[in-house]
Protein backbone atom coordinates (compact mmCIF):
# COMPACT_ATOMS: atom_id res chain seq x y z
CA UNK A 1 0.00 0.00 0.00
CA UNK A 2 2.98 2.41 0.39
CA UNK A 3 2.83 3.41 -3.75
CA UNK A 4 -0.83 4.62 -3.02
CA UNK A 5 -1.67 7.91 -3.08
CA UNK A 6 -3.57 8.89 -0.09
CA UNK A 7 -6.76 10.95 0.30
CA UNK A 8 -8.55 12.33 3.49
CA UNK A 9 -12.37 12.86 3.01
CA UNK A 10 -13.64 15.19 5.57
CA UNK A 11 -18.03 14.79 4.81
CA UNK A 12 -17.09 11.16 3.82
CA UNK A 13 -20.56 9.98 4.96
CA UNK A 14 -22.60 12.70 3.64
CA UNK A 15 -24.16 11.86 -0.54
CA UNK A 16 -20.83 13.60 -2.32
CA UNK A 17 -18.37 12.01 0.39
CA UNK A 18 -19.93 8.59 -0.43
CA UNK A 19 -19.28 8.92 -4.12
CA UNK A 20 -16.01 10.99 -3.77
CA UNK A 21 -14.56 7.46 -1.70
CA UNK A 22 -16.13 4.88 -4.42
CA UNK A 23 -14.32 6.98 -7.00
CA UNK A 24 -11.06 7.17 -5.22
CA UNK A 25 -11.15 3.04 -4.38
CA UNK A 26 -11.98 2.61 -7.80
CA UNK A 27 -8.65 4.62 -8.95
CA UNK A 28 -6.39 3.19 -6.49
CA UNK A 29 -6.08 5.20 -3.41
CA UNK A 30 -5.85 4.70 0.36
CA UNK A 31 -8.86 6.57 1.61
CA UNK A 32 -9.49 8.29 4.71
CA UNK A 33 -12.01 10.14 6.59
CA UNK A 34 -12.99 11.78 9.14
CA UNK A 35 -16.33 10.78 10.94
CA UNK A 36 -18.39 12.59 13.93
CA UNK A 37 -19.71 10.46 16.76
CA UNK A 38 -22.92 10.01 16.99
CA UNK A 39 -25.06 8.04 19.13
CA UNK A 40 -26.91 6.43 16.46
CA UNK A 41 -24.86 4.88 13.35
CA UNK A 42 -24.67 7.54 10.33
CA UNK A 43 -22.53 5.48 7.93
CA UNK A 44 -25.37 4.38 5.72
CA UNK A 45 -24.32 5.68 2.74
CA UNK A 46 -20.49 4.10 3.21
CA UNK A 47 -21.71 0.42 4.55
CA UNK A 48 -20.98 -1.44 1.14
CA UNK A 49 -17.41 0.00 1.54
CA UNK A 50 -16.96 0.37 5.12
CA UNK A 51 -13.94 -2.35 5.25
CA UNK A 52 -12.11 -0.22 2.79
CA UNK A 53 -12.02 2.74 4.36
CA UNK A 54 -9.97 4.29 7.26
CA UNK A 55 -12.02 6.69 9.50
CA UNK A 56 -11.13 8.64 12.47
CA UNK A 57 -13.45 10.62 14.60
CA UNK A 58 -13.03 14.22 14.52
CA UNK A 59 -15.04 17.64 14.00
CA UNK A 60 -14.43 20.51 11.62
CA UNK A 61 -15.32 22.88 15.49
CA UNK A 62 -12.65 21.18 17.01
CA UNK A 63 -8.94 22.01 15.91
CA UNK A 64 -7.17 20.15 18.06
CA UNK A 65 -8.56 16.92 16.34
CA UNK A 66 -8.09 17.69 12.76
CA UNK A 67 -4.67 18.79 13.42
CA UNK A 68 -4.19 15.53 14.99
CA UNK A 69 -5.46 13.41 12.87
CA UNK A 70 -3.74 15.41 9.25
CA UNK A 71 -0.63 14.80 11.29
CA UNK A 72 -0.91 11.30 11.28
CA UNK A 73 -2.44 10.84 7.51
CA UNK A 74 -0.53 13.55 5.50
CA UNK A 75 -2.33 12.80 3.04
CA UNK A 76 -1.39 13.79 -0.82
CA UNK A 77 -5.25 14.76 -1.65
CA UNK A 78 -7.36 16.28 0.56
CA UNK A 79 -11.00 16.59 -0.31
CA UNK A 80 -13.13 18.96 2.42
CA UNK A 81 -16.65 18.47 1.85
CA UNK A 82 -17.89 18.51 5.56
CA UNK A 83 -20.50 21.29 6.31
CA UNK A 84 -23.52 22.07 7.95
CA UNK A 85 -25.06 22.03 4.52
CA UNK A 86 -28.93 22.46 4.66
CA UNK A 87 -29.42 26.06 4.27
CA UNK A 88 -32.75 26.68 6.01
CA UNK A 89 -31.49 25.26 9.27
CA UNK A 90 -28.33 28.05 9.25
CA UNK A 91 -31.02 30.24 10.10
CA UNK A 92 -31.88 28.67 12.95
CA UNK A 93 -27.88 27.72 14.19
CA UNK A 94 -26.59 29.93 12.52
CA UNK A 95 -23.38 30.23 15.02
CA UNK A 96 -22.98 26.54 14.38
CA UNK A 97 -22.76 26.75 10.48
CA UNK A 98 -20.40 29.81 10.83
CA UNK A 99 -17.61 27.59 13.15
CA UNK A 100 -18.30 24.43 10.95
CA UNK A 101 -18.17 25.66 7.54
CA UNK A 102 -16.29 29.15 7.70
CA UNK A 103 -13.79 27.86 10.78
CA UNK A 104 -13.67 24.35 10.07
CA UNK A 105 -12.11 25.23 6.59
CA UNK A 106 -9.48 27.23 8.79
CA UNK A 107 -8.67 23.98 10.54
CA UNK A 108 -8.31 22.26 7.73
CA UNK A 109 -5.53 24.83 6.13
CA UNK A 110 -3.75 25.69 8.90
CA UNK A 111 -3.21 21.85 9.57
CA UNK A 112 -2.52 20.89 6.19
CA UNK A 113 -0.12 23.72 6.20
CA UNK A 114 1.70 22.72 9.42
CA UNK A 115 1.98 19.09 8.86
CA UNK A 116 1.66 18.26 4.75
CA UNK A 117 2.20 21.65 2.67
CA UNK A 118 2.43 19.64 -0.02
CA UNK A 119 -0.80 18.44 -0.33
CA UNK A 120 -3.79 19.18 -2.81
CA UNK A 121 -6.25 20.78 -0.86
CA UNK A 122 -10.37 21.14 -2.40
CA UNK A 123 -12.36 23.07 -0.65
CA UNK A 124 -16.82 22.62 -1.62
CA UNK A 125 -18.38 25.78 -1.85
CA UNK A 126 -21.44 26.21 -3.20
CA UNK A 127 -23.45 28.55 -6.00
CA UNK A 128 -25.27 30.27 -2.73
CA UNK A 129 -22.50 32.10 -2.46
CA UNK A 130 -23.86 33.91 -5.87
CA UNK A 131 -27.10 34.37 -4.05
CA UNK A 132 -28.90 37.23 -4.78
CA UNK A 133 -27.47 37.05 -8.23
CA UNK A 134 -25.83 39.76 -9.75
CA UNK A 135 -25.90 38.61 -12.96
CA UNK A 136 -27.67 35.39 -15.59
CA UNK A 137 -26.05 32.87 -15.15
CA UNK A 138 -22.92 33.16 -12.41
CA UNK A 139 -19.78 32.06 -13.31
CA UNK A 140 -16.23 32.93 -11.42
CA UNK A 141 -15.85 36.40 -11.88
CA UNK A 142 -19.78 37.14 -11.00
CA UNK A 143 -19.88 39.45 -7.77
CA UNK A 144 -20.80 37.24 -4.41
CA UNK A 145 -24.01 37.90 -2.78
CA UNK A 146 -24.96 35.40 -0.12
CA UNK A 147 -28.61 35.55 1.49
CA UNK A 148 -28.10 33.02 4.40
CA UNK A 149 -25.92 32.45 7.25
CA UNK A 150 -25.09 29.17 4.83
CA UNK A 151 -24.06 30.93 1.91
CA UNK A 152 -22.15 33.82 3.89
CA UNK A 153 -19.85 31.12 6.28
CA UNK A 154 -19.35 29.44 3.00
CA UNK A 155 -17.96 32.82 1.43
CA UNK A 156 -15.28 32.80 4.33
CA UNK A 157 -14.16 29.76 3.06
CA UNK A 158 -13.89 30.31 -0.20
CA UNK A 159 -11.83 33.34 0.70
CA UNK A 160 -9.55 31.50 3.22
CA UNK A 161 -8.43 29.03 0.89
CA UNK A 162 -8.26 32.12 -1.99
CA UNK A 163 -5.47 33.43 1.07
CA UNK A 164 -3.68 30.64 2.24
CA UNK A 165 -3.30 29.89 -1.57
CA UNK A 166 -1.75 32.74 -1.86
CA UNK A 167 -0.02 33.52 1.64
CA UNK A 168 1.75 29.79 1.40
CA UNK A 169 1.69 28.71 -2.28
CA UNK A 170 -0.43 26.09 -1.31
CA UNK A 171 -2.46 24.04 -4.13
CA UNK A 172 -5.95 25.02 -2.96
CA UNK A 173 -8.69 25.38 -4.61
CA UNK A 174 -12.45 25.91 -4.55
CA UNK A 175 -15.24 24.18 -6.40
CA UNK A 176 -18.54 26.25 -6.72
CA UNK A 177 -20.91 23.81 -7.09
CA UNK A 178 -24.20 24.58 -8.45
CA UNK A 179 -26.97 21.83 -6.83
CA UNK A 180 -26.13 18.45 -7.25
CA UNK A 181 -28.96 15.80 -6.15
CA UNK A 182 -29.08 11.53 -6.32
CA UNK A 183 -30.52 9.02 -5.27
CA UNK A 184 -28.64 9.04 -2.12
CA UNK A 185 -29.57 13.05 -1.29
CA UNK A 186 -30.37 13.97 2.61
CA UNK A 187 -34.58 13.48 3.28
CA UNK A 188 -34.58 17.17 4.59
CA UNK A 189 -33.46 18.19 0.77
CA UNK A 190 -36.07 19.59 -1.11
CA UNK A 191 -35.69 17.08 -4.09
CA UNK A 192 -35.20 14.15 -2.15
CA UNK A 193 -38.39 15.79 0.13
CA UNK A 194 -40.66 15.23 -3.22
CA UNK A 195 -39.77 12.04 -4.60
CA UNK A 196 -39.97 9.68 -1.09
CA UNK A 197 -43.16 12.47 -0.46
CA UNK A 198 -45.23 11.12 -3.86
CA UNK A 199 -43.44 7.84 -3.42
CA UNK A 200 -45.09 7.32 -0.15
CA UNK A 201 -47.96 9.65 -1.32
CA UNK A 202 -48.33 7.07 -4.57
CA UNK A 203 -47.89 3.64 -2.42
CA UNK A 204 -50.62 4.91 0.44
CA UNK A 205 -53.20 7.44 -1.58
CA UNK A 206 -56.15 4.96 -1.72
CA UNK A 207 -56.24 3.59 2.24
CA UNK A 208 -54.49 6.47 3.94
CA UNK A 209 -53.65 10.37 2.92
CA UNK A 210 -49.76 11.17 3.20
CA UNK A 211 -49.91 14.71 2.09
CA UNK A 212 -46.83 16.72 2.50
CA UNK A 213 -45.34 20.29 2.47
CA UNK A 214 -42.71 22.42 0.80
CA UNK A 215 -42.04 26.05 0.75
CA UNK A 216 -41.18 28.67 -2.32
CA UNK A 217 -42.51 26.31 -5.82
CA UNK A 218 -41.05 28.88 -7.72
CA UNK A 219 -37.25 29.03 -6.21
CA UNK A 220 -35.38 28.33 -9.63
CA UNK A 221 -32.13 26.00 -9.58
CA UNK A 222 -29.26 24.45 -11.59
CA UNK A 223 -29.69 21.00 -10.32
CA UNK A 224 -27.28 18.00 -11.64
CA UNK A 225 -26.10 14.56 -11.06
CA UNK A 226 -24.04 13.94 -7.98
CA UNK A 227 -21.01 11.50 -9.25
CA UNK A 228 -20.20 13.85 -11.95
CA UNK A 229 -20.06 16.71 -9.78
CA UNK A 230 -17.64 14.48 -7.72
CA UNK A 231 -15.73 13.40 -10.90
CA UNK A 232 -15.10 17.18 -11.29
CA UNK A 233 -13.58 17.63 -7.56
CA UNK A 234 -11.01 14.90 -8.42
CA UNK A 235 -9.91 16.60 -12.04
CA UNK A 236 -9.84 19.86 -10.35
CA UNK A 237 -7.31 18.38 -7.56
CA UNK A 238 -5.41 16.87 -10.77
CA UNK A 239 -4.63 20.19 -12.25
CA UNK A 240 -1.26 21.64 -12.51
CA UNK A 241 -2.23 24.64 -11.47
CA UNK A 242 -4.73 25.37 -8.53
CA UNK A 243 -8.00 27.23 -9.99
CA UNK A 244 -11.30 27.89 -8.65
CA UNK A 245 -14.01 26.48 -11.11
CA UNK A 246 -17.88 26.65 -11.23
CA UNK A 247 -19.52 23.38 -11.84
CA UNK A 248 -22.98 23.36 -13.07
CA UNK A 249 -25.82 22.05 -15.88
CA UNK A 250 -26.62 25.51 -17.51
CA UNK A 251 -30.16 24.83 -16.79
CA UNK A 252 -32.65 26.12 -14.43
CA UNK A 253 -35.91 25.14 -13.28
CA UNK A 254 -38.36 25.51 -10.66
CA UNK A 255 -38.94 23.46 -7.50
CA UNK A 256 -42.39 23.31 -9.04
CA UNK A 257 -41.05 21.96 -12.76
CA UNK A 258 -39.26 19.32 -10.30
CA UNK A 259 -41.95 17.97 -8.69
CA UNK A 260 -44.08 17.65 -12.35
CA UNK A 261 -41.05 16.06 -14.05
CA UNK A 262 -41.53 13.54 -10.91
CA UNK A 263 -45.32 13.07 -11.70
CA UNK A 264 -44.36 11.65 -15.06
CA UNK A 265 -43.59 8.33 -13.24
CA UNK A 266 -46.76 8.00 -11.19
CA UNK A 267 -49.77 7.03 -12.12
CA UNK A 268 -52.00 9.78 -10.48
CA UNK A 269 -54.35 11.77 -11.72
CA UNK A 270 -53.10 16.07 -10.35
CA UNK A 271 -53.33 19.28 -10.89
CA UNK A 272 -52.61 22.45 -9.34
CA UNK A 273 -55.06 24.45 -7.34
CA UNK A 274 -55.38 27.72 -5.24
CA UNK A 275 -55.19 27.27 -1.62
CA UNK A 276 -56.86 29.93 0.35
CA UNK A 277 -54.09 32.39 0.39
CA UNK A 278 -53.64 31.77 -2.93
CA UNK A 279 -50.71 29.48 -2.92
CA UNK A 280 -49.93 27.02 -5.45
CA UNK A 281 -51.24 23.54 -4.39
CA UNK A 282 -51.01 19.52 -5.82
CA UNK A 283 -54.26 17.96 -6.00
CA UNK A 284 -55.28 14.29 -6.08
CA UNK A 285 -58.22 14.61 -8.98
CA UNK A 286 -59.25 11.21 -8.95
CA UNK A 287 -59.80 11.05 -5.01
CA UNK A 288 -59.88 14.70 -4.03
CA UNK A 289 -57.34 14.93 -2.21
CA UNK A 290 -53.99 16.60 -1.33
CA UNK A 291 -51.44 15.70 -2.26
CA UNK A 292 -48.57 18.47 -1.86
CA UNK A 293 -49.34 21.78 0.28
CA UNK A 294 -47.38 24.93 1.03
CA UNK A 295 -46.51 25.93 4.70
CA UNK A 296 -44.70 29.17 5.48
CA UNK A 297 -42.18 27.43 8.32
CA UNK A 298 -40.49 26.01 4.93
CA UNK A 299 -39.88 29.63 3.54
CA UNK A 300 -36.18 31.16 4.21
CA UNK A 301 -36.30 34.60 6.02
CA UNK A 302 -34.03 36.00 3.06
CA UNK A 303 -34.79 34.15 -0.43
CA UNK A 304 -32.64 32.80 -3.35
CA UNK A 305 -34.90 33.59 -6.75
CA UNK A 306 -32.64 32.40 -9.13
CA UNK A 307 -29.40 30.12 -9.88
CA UNK A 308 -28.41 29.34 -13.05
CA UNK A 309 -24.40 28.50 -13.63
CA UNK A 310 -21.97 28.55 -16.05
CA UNK A 311 -19.12 26.04 -16.14
CA UNK A 312 -17.53 27.08 -19.69
CA UNK A 313 -13.95 27.44 -17.34
CA UNK A 314 -14.33 23.78 -16.19
CA UNK A 315 -15.01 22.19 -19.68
CA UNK A 316 -12.14 23.68 -21.13
CA UNK A 317 -9.88 23.13 -18.54
CA UNK A 318 -10.82 19.97 -17.01
CA UNK A 319 -12.88 18.55 -19.95
CA UNK A 320 -15.32 18.23 -17.40
CA UNK A 321 -19.48 18.86 -18.59
CA UNK A 322 -22.84 17.15 -17.47
CA UNK A 323 -24.53 14.55 -19.12
CA UNK A 324 -27.19 13.88 -17.23
CA UNK A 325 -30.09 16.57 -16.93
CA UNK A 326 -32.80 18.28 -15.44
CA UNK A 327 -35.24 15.08 -16.81
CA UNK A 328 -32.92 12.22 -16.47
CA UNK A 329 -32.02 13.04 -12.76
CA UNK A 330 -35.75 13.23 -11.34
CA UNK A 331 -36.41 10.12 -13.01
CA UNK A 332 -33.78 8.30 -11.49
CA UNK A 333 -34.19 10.18 -7.73
CA UNK A 334 -38.04 9.53 -8.62
CA UNK A 335 -37.90 5.75 -9.44
CA UNK A 336 -35.74 4.91 -6.75
CA UNK A 337 -38.06 6.09 -4.51
CA UNK A 338 -40.47 3.99 -5.70
CA UNK A 339 -38.66 0.78 -4.78
CA UNK A 340 -38.71 -0.89 -1.55
CA UNK A 341 -35.54 1.57 -0.33
CA UNK A 342 -32.73 0.76 2.54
Amino acid sequence: MGNKKRALCTGITGQDGSYLAELLLERGYEVHGIIRRSSSFNTGRIDHIFNKLKLYYGDLVDSLSIDQIIEKVRPDEIYHLGAQSHVKVSFDVPKYTLETDGAGTLHMLEAMRKHCPNSKFYNATTSELFGKAQEVPQNENTPFYPRSPYGIAKLYSYWIVKNYRESYDLFAVNGILFNHESERRGHTFVTRKITRGLATYAENRAFSHYPFYLGNINAKRDWGYAPEFVEGMWRMVQMKLPEDLVLATGETHTIKEFVEECLKHINIEWKWREDKKGREILWDTELDQLIIGIDEKYYRPSEVDLLLGDSSKAKKLIGWEPLVKFEELAKRMMLHDLKPSY
